[in-house]
């Protein structure tokens, strides 16, 4: 019987992980405010899909 009681290295939540989310969050709110220039947007736009092709999403 197994008495390990951590779950599998798969199931678990990181640090970098929640890290990760909150950038993309903070980039997704970033990318909402209305007095952002088409370069700004265009920037964001950009740091938000490299974090979601580096996250997998």
């Amino acid at each position: 019987m197994d008495n390990d009681k951590t779950p599998p290295k798969a199931n678990r939540y990181t640090c970098a992980e929640y890290r990760e989310e909150m950038i993309l969050a903070g980039l997704q709110r970033a990318l909402n405010r209305k007095d952002l220039s088409p370069e700004e947007r265009k920037e964001l736009e950009q740091q938000i899909a490299e974090l979601e092709k580096k996250m997998g999403l």
